[in-house]
């Protein structure tokens, strides 16, 4: 997979050094390529923002470096490539992250991060990219960030993890949180007992059988207490209402 991120703080981007991201980087699984925005801006001072039309506070981000700096990525794509460079636009005004969008993106070959910053880019540059391929604004929740960069790292971790081979074990990708819709039940391990709390029981019986439906009966509680809105109306002990017809 290539992962390109247009940036004007390029070393943000330092975090994808390490652990299993800079490892799957080393052995080739993950390609990512920083590109320093102001690169592309040509007076003196590297401007790559200017006041707003219409007035208001802030400044917004110029549709020039914006425009050179994709134009250069897009025409360095693979050619043989099935699809065209997908181009995400971390955004409060985007479409919500979610752990199924990761699984839907880690199948791309090629993504492209843009990261804005001050009041936002030019809406142009948006319809510019979406009109020529592929462009999404995505948000990882509902609040404010100074930039995109740190949603971008958020979102490259969890899409990269699902390329095959940068998880040593994928059968832990299966049991995490969100994976089938629950939040993850809780884990242990050595010693037994701590401070006077114990590992449950079950989970030393060595019967697998009971140690699935309790972790399990573990998730759906925890989603139960912490994010009900994830369960299903089974799963929240809600009937279906009948029709009359029935």
């Amino acid at each position: 997979m290539r992962l390109d991120v247009v940036t004007i703080f390029p070393g943000y981007f330092d975090a994808l050094e390490l652990s299993l991201l800079g490892k799957a980087k080393q052995r080739g699984l993950i390609d990512v390529r920083v590109h320093d925005l102001r690169d592309h801006a040509h007076d003196k001072h590297r401007t790559v923002d200017d006041t707003p039309a219409g007035g208001g506070a802030g400044m917004v981000m110029k549709p020039e470096p914006w425009g050179e700096a994709l134009d250069g990525i897009l025409a360095d794509a693979d050619p043989a490539a099935d699809t065209e460079p997908l181009i995400i636009f971390p955004s409060p005004a985007g479409e919500v992250f979610t752990q199924r969008m990761a699984r839907e993106l880690a199948e791309e070959s090629h993504l492209v991060f843009g990261c804005g910053r001050y009041e936002g880019i030019d809406q142009r540059v948006f319809d510019e990219y979406a009109a020529r391929g592929r462009v999404r604004l995505v948000s990882i929740g509902d609040y404010i960030l100074n930039g995109g960069e740190v949603a971008t790292i958020a979102m490259v971790e969890a899409i990269a993890r699902l390329v095959p081979g940068v998880v040593g074990n994928p059968e832990s990708l299966v049991e995490e949180s969100h994976e089938d819709g629950l939040l993850e039940y809780p884990s242990y391990t050595k010693p037994a007992s701590w401070r006077s709390r114990e590992v449950p029981p079950v989970l030393l019986s060595g019967n697998h059988a009971a140690i699935a439906a309790w972790r399990q009966e573990q998730s759906v509680e925890r989603t139960r207490r912490v994010r009900p809105e994830l369960l299903t109306r089974e799963q929240r002990g809600e009937t279906r209402p009948r029709h009359a017809a029935e």
